[in-house]
């Protein structure tokens, strides 16, 4: 069995490390088990909105940092920051360029299959960009949501059901929110046209996705609260959306992990 994934390029978004949603154990092994030339981290990695209201930040957070400061020393990994709207204090001092990582507005990665705009994608949220009282006020709302949806797994669990997303559930049966990721992929799409881009790659919105929009190629790599997924560029050129329930069927935690989880957990509790 493999130890570790080789690809050229790993792209993810939304972990925001400093809520108690955020699912540190999960990405950071995720983060262990693959090699990179490249580690494009898209916006929304720490969550400054939950951290300014007190936040929840445990070892696992701090572990996601060190993990990435060892890629930057010792594999000679290539990070490149993108500023999200949780992150959004960064805007105020970029661009930053610290020899192999670098702290961006967006960004060109060129790859085999052509040029891909690299963005969060808050720019195409009006409300996020424009009223950002009702986005906090939103954000909270989805926190509660989350809150209500780990109890009703936990009932779930208990009656030996597997995990449902109640979030997922609404996302994808309500019009209006059907409509606003609908909007988001096509304006994000005509962006990356106009700027000479064969594709684009993108977070935000907190669905993952990997199609095609017209001529361009639509990446979206997710977050790591519900979906638990992320972007690889093979060493081919190709690229994969994963998904961490995927992930770990291939390259399972260590015992010693796990016990280390079980730690963790029970110390944030």
């Amino acid at each position: 069995m493999k130890s570790t994934l080789n690809v050229r390029t790993v792209i993810l978004s939304d972990v925001h490390l400093g809520t108690s949603e955020c699912k540190a154990r999960e990405v950071n092994h995720f983060l262990r088990h693959v090699r990179c030339d490249k580690l494009i981290l898209n916006g929304d990695i720490i969550d400054g909105w939950q951290l300014r209201r007190g936040g929840q930040w445990t070892k696992a957070h701090t572990r996601f940092i060190r993990i990435i400061l060892k890629k930057l020393e010792k594999r000679d990994t290539e990070v490149i920051y993108l500023r999200g709207n949780h992150d959004d204090i960064l805007a105020s001092f970029l661009p930053l360029d610290f020899e192999q990582l670098r702290i961006v507005e967006d960004y060109v990665h060129e790859s085999p299959r052509g040029r891909y705009l690299v963005l969060h994608g808050d720019v195409f949220d009006t409300v996020t960009r424009n009223f950002v009282f009702l986005a906090h006020l939103g954000d909270w709302g989805y926190r509660i949501l989350l809150k209500l949806n780990r109890a009703y797994n936990a009932w779930r669990a208990w009656r030996g059901k597997e995990y449902w997303s109640l979030s997922k559930a609404i996302k994808a049966r309500v019009k209006e929110a059907v409509s606003h990721v609908s909007n988001f992929e096509e304006h994000i799409a005509q962006l990356a046209q106009e700027r000479g881009c064969t594709g684009v790659m993108c977070g935000h919105i907190h669905t993952a996705a990997d199609k095609m929009l017209g001529s361009v190629h639509y990446l979206n790599s997710g977050d790591w609260v519900e979906s638990l997924t992320a972007v690889v560029e093979h060493l081919d050129g190709r690229y994969e959306l994963i998904e961490y329930v995927n992930f770990i069927r291939e390259f399972p935690p260590e015992p010693e992990a796990a016990e280390e989880a079980r730690v963790e957990t029970a110390g944030a509790m």
